[in-house]
């Protein structure tokens, strides 16, 4: 059976106002479709990196007052989370789909990859596709096209991942909520598989 893809609906959720609202349409719509993702990526993923990947989906569990404006599954190779690693990420916002390789700011990998980061940094620029986005917070929609990530910007990175304790980094491909690869999922699981493909050197490179 092929996996479900995402449908207006389910972007929508992040319109809903107030905490348990949209958490109860999140649980309700979307996180059964992102544990099926999980479990339909986590071999895919085992195959690519050589070691055994497991599926975490997004909880939001530390959430009390304010609704989340984002909601994701994530892969990494320790089976209790994924937080403390670098690791791949599939998840939504109200305006986009992201597949992304992640290390968020609670992982101390972030100076391994900073420093590989300055050394591998024209193989960097050559080798990703000009339309993946780069991002230094996980929260925000917004990012930078690689395209536009000059050698000042990828120092700027790296030295905010060296330096700032909050700092962190995402890079990988945005496909727009009224892109009809959304809904298609078995168009959508081969360009994850892709996507991952292309981002494996950045996870390589970050321990």
């Amino acid at each position: 059976m092929p996996i479900q893809g995402f449908a207006t609906e389910d972007f929508d959720v992040f319109q809903i106002e107030g905490l348990e609202p949209r958490m109860d349409a999140l649980i309700a719509r979307v996180r059964p479709k992102l544990h099926e993702l999980g479990n339909e990526v986590a071999p895919i993923l085992s195959a690519l990196t050589g070691e055994e990947m497991f599926a975490h989906v997004a909880k939001h569990a530390r959430r009390t007052v304010h609704a989340p404006g984002d909601t994701w599954v994530a892969w990494g190779p320790n089976k209790r989370g994924y937080k403390a690693l670098p690791h791949f990420q599939v998840g939504m916002f109200h305006s986009h789909l992201f597949i992304v390789f992640a290390i968020i700011y609670e992982s101390a990998n972030k100076v391994i990859f900073a420093e590989a980061l300055d050394r591998n940094m024209p193989d960097i620029q050559a080798g990703l596709p000009g339309d993946f986005f780069w991002s230094t917070d996980h929260l925000d929609p917004r990012g930078t096209p690689h395209a536009d990530m000059d050698k000042r910007a990828f120092t700027e990175l790296s030295r905010r991942l060296k330096e700032v304790k909050k700092a962190e980094v995402t890079c990988g491909l945005r496909i727009d909520r009224d892109d009809p690869l959304v809904l298609d999922g078995g168009r959508l699981l081969e360009v994850i598989r892709q996507t991952f493909g292309t981002l494996l050197p950045l996870y390589r490179m970050s321990f």
